[in-house]
């Protein structure tokens, strides 16, 4: 009660100000009584109070929704991979920007800004940087296990979390991109189609390859396929280094991790020569051939390279993070960052004038002519090596170059990446088909700035919901389902160990005695 009317007399006290103010000026002296002059004070006093409280708990909302828990070492330098994520999902957002309607050619004139134009449509390459992302992140824990023979990382437990990171995400906007815009698929003639896209095989089928439903969809099936393969292909490795000696790890993985890259490169080469050429055949029939081209390369391959990519990286951090901050391989990559940058941007900046010089309408490098038979095989591999160059900087770099990338906003858009990956491209569509035709006739410029309004006050906010509700009830699910997992996994190999020390003793205690017998 007290509060209260000390408050009511502030408002007052506040209101006799306002009028004396006005009263002096020479104005509203007799317009406004005293009591209205309190009332409308007050309202606008509260109105600002309500303000202030929503904004408040949309703030502490976000913090609540961005919060995740930092582990050991991974508190400090990982943390800037979710920035670059940020940048990953910002240049595919670009990239369908620009390309819608062209844009890209009404910004400038591509002849005489070759430069720019090679940058503004090379956005597209973030589903590498993305690709290259996946394979560092999900090797971490496998490179410890191989290179300082630790525990191996449980596959149902992988697979669970993975499958729970992705499908609901995933289903959720298929549910609703069909019904909304792609019924079609429902029809008897289009289920096949569909059974593609609900068994992560959209990448494989000229039908379902950036179909109609949703763009960018292919890459979660390339995505969703190298999950299955992660485990087998790290199996596979300690399989072949097991014998090695610990001090000798590095290297052997190292060389393993090379002959994935290796073997990523030649599925690309022949299966673009097989998919060129619809009779060309090798040791089997060509319907075979065809059987196999879906399920190892499907339209423009499985991306292997860009993923071991990403796994190089994580060898040499995990190895790295083992080291003392004075050692030798760990000062020279700090000396090296600034040039792994440079040398990355270097080349990030040559794959996009090649990217652009492989768009038939706009051949504005002509020098590069001689290389173009080399682009459809060799164009992944550059852009990784670029990504994964500027990746090392960062982790290994000074803080001014690590700084930009913990920023929290762009850690937050990070965060909700897959949600604006999923959903950007259809919203754009929604942007261009319903809600820049009801507007007035404009400048270009003035519309081309609208798409970025609307992909900062509709689809991110959008995609922080979808972040809220469907992603992180997934990953609290699948992290649970972990933990039950490695618990009873822990409970059965402490049983065992526990077993086989008791045979030990039980064992040697008879033979103890024995000995003592013997003795007397």
């Amino acid at each position: 009660m007290l509060n209260t009317t000390k408050t009511f007399k502030q408002r007052r006290i506040r209101a006799h100000i306002i009028s004396v103010h006005w009263e002096h000026k020479g104005e509203h002296n007799m317009a406004l009584p005293e009591n209205r002059t309190c009332c409308v004070e007050e309202h606008g006093y509260d109105r600002i109070l309500n303000m202030k409280k929503s904004l408040h708990f949309v703030s502490t909302w976000l913090k609540t929704v961005f919060e995740e828990p930092k582990h050991g070492n991974q508190a400090g330098t990982i943390t800037a991979l979710d920035g670059v994520r940020a940048c990953a999902i910002l240049f595919v957002i670009a990239f369908h920007i620009d390309w819608t309607n062209t844009n890209y050619e009404k910004l400038w004139n591509w002849q005489s800004n070759p430069l720019a134009t090679s940058v503004a449509i090379a956005g597209g390459t973030g589903v590498t940087l993305f690709f290259v992302l996946s394979g560092f992140l999900l090797f971490l824990p496998y490179a410890k296990a191989l290179l300082f023979a630790r525990r191996w990382p449980l596959a149902r437990s992988f697979y669970i979390r993975r499958a729970l990171r992705i499908m609901p995400g995933y289903y959720l906007s298929l549910v609703l991109l069909i019904f909304l815009s792609a019924p079609q698929y429902l029809q008897p003639d289009n289920l096949p189609n569909l059974g593609l896209f609900l068994t992560f095989l959209m990448d494989s089928a000229k039908e379902t390859f950036r179909g109609p439903i949703d763009g960018p969809y292919w890459t979660l099936a390339i995505e969703w396929q190298f999950y299955m393969i992660l485990p087998l292909l790290t199996l596979g490795i300690l399989l072949l280094v097991r014998r090695v000696r610990l001090e000798r790890r590095l290297r052997a993985v190292t060389l393993c991790l090379f002959g994935i890259i290796a073997g990523g490169l030649l599925v690309r080469f022949w299966g673009l020569y097989f998919l060129n050429n619809p009779s060309a055949t090798f040791l089997v029939p060509r319907p075979v051939t065809n059987v196999l081209l879906f399920f190892t390369f499907g339209q423009t391959g499985k991306y292997t390279e860009d993923f071991s990519v990403g796994m190089l990286g994580a060898l040499i951090y995990v190895y790295a993070q083992s080291l003392p901050p004075e050692h030798v391989f760990v000062q020279t990559l700090r000396k090296l960052s600034l040039w792994l940058w440079g040398t990355g941007l270097l080349i990030l900046t040559f794959s996009a004038i090649w990217h652009l010089q492989a768009n038939p309408p706009t051949p504005a490098w002509p020098f590069l002519n001689p290389l173009m038979p080399y682009f459809s095989w060799l164009s992944e591999i550059l852009l990784a090596a670029g990504y994964g160059m500027c990746i090392i900087a960062i982790l290994f770099g000074p803080r001014e170059l690590q700084r930009p990338f913990t920023w929290a906003p762009l850690r937050w858009i990070g965060l909700i990446s897959y949600s604006l990956y999923i959903w950007h491209l259809p919203l754009i569509v929604l942007f261009q088909t319903r809600v820049l035709p009801l507007l007035p006739a404009m400048n270009f410029y003035l519309s081309y700035a609208l798409y970025w309004v609307w992909a900062a006050c509709v689809i991110v906010p959008f995609c922080v919901l979808c972040y809220a509700f469907v992603e992180r009830p997934g990953m609290r699910l699948g992290d649970c389902w972990r933990k039950a997992i490695e618990s009873r996994y822990q409970a059965r190999h402490q049983a065992k160990e526990l077993i086989v020390t008791d045979h030990k003793e039980a064992v040697a205690v008879p033979a103890l005695a024995k000995d003592e017998a013997l003795r007397t």
